[in-house]
């Protein structure tokens, strides 16, 4: 599969939120000026240099470009997990740098869910212990938690294998299990990193169908850095990353995709 730009374009709460009007989106997450360098060896690279972005509720965005451009330095940056050199990063217009270590750490329980390449679940746990656990942290009661953990699997189709743990499933089911885990709190934000790149194709359009769900569904705002040209086919705009820099930004109706196959299957 090719993509081809031929324009560029410049919660919290008990309930899930619900997919926005839109007329009703707002700006959610807002870079200005966004640079991040690191020192090593005496060497300064600089992974971000002056990224300006606006993300709006409900969008899902694909942020793509060559390894080293700077995806995942971006993609910590908004969730709160590094610290830019310079910039700034507004996440519902709070600027993410002014806020205590307390504050910030509420911010990522509460309004960012995260999904990784690896699926970071822990190994002797159950599926239900293991998208539970972040409520037990934050206080839910259990029986609440237990409701919540069982309405999540089945929202991902493993509530009846709640009790399997990690070695028990397929890399499929553990993404799944992941996903569930991210939506543990309901948040507004879903930033995923390379949610695909250890399934195989079939299991990998899963849970971008999935994905896809949750923010039309549940009007999360989602957020992948991925190097998967099948990501093109369900966001709302691309923002391509190339030496730290927004190389261009497209909404979905300005690519063009060209679909091959390998195989028989579509890539």
């Amino acid at each position: 599969m090719t993509a081809t730009p031929t324009a560029p374009a410049g919660t919290q709460g008990s309930t899930a939120p619900t997919a926005p009007a839109d007329g009703a989106r707002r700006v959610i997450i807002r870079t200005v000026g966004l640079r991040k360098s690191y020192l090593k060896k005496g060497v300064v690279t600089e992974a971000l240099r002056g990224v300006d972005m606006e993300i709006l509720t409900g969008e899902f965005i694909a942020i793509m470009g060559p390894s080293g451009s700077g995806k995942t330095t971006f993609f910590n940056m908004v969730g709160g997990l590094d610290s830019p050199t310079s910039g700034r990063v507004f996440i519902d217009e709070v600027d993410v740098a002014q806020l205590t270590a307390v504050e910030l750490a509420f911010l990522r329980c509460r309004k960012i869910g995260y999904i990784f390449q690896q699926f970071n679940l822990i190994p002797y746990m159950t599926a239900l212990e293991n998208v539970t656990t972040p409520m037990a942290f934050a206080g839910t009661d259990p029986d609440t938690a237990r409701n919540r953990g069982m309405e999540l699997l089945g929202t991902v189709g493993l509530r009846e294998r709640w009790f399997h743990r990690p070695i028990e499933m397929s890399g499929g089911q553990q993404q799944r299990v992941a996903i569930a885990r991210s939506m543990a709190h309901l948040p507004a934000i879903l930033l995923c990193d390379e949610p695909t790149g250890n399934l195989d194709l079939k299991t990998g359009r899963e849970i971008l169908d999935l994905l896809k769900r949750l923010n039309t569904e549940r009007g999360v705002t989602i957020i992948c850095a991925t190097h998967d040209p099948r990501m093109l086919d369900l966001c709302d705009r691309l923002m391509w990353l190339r030496d730290g820099q927004v190389e261009r930004v497209a909404r979905r109706e300005e690519v063009r995709i060209t679909i091959g196959k390998i195989n028989n299957e579509t890539e």
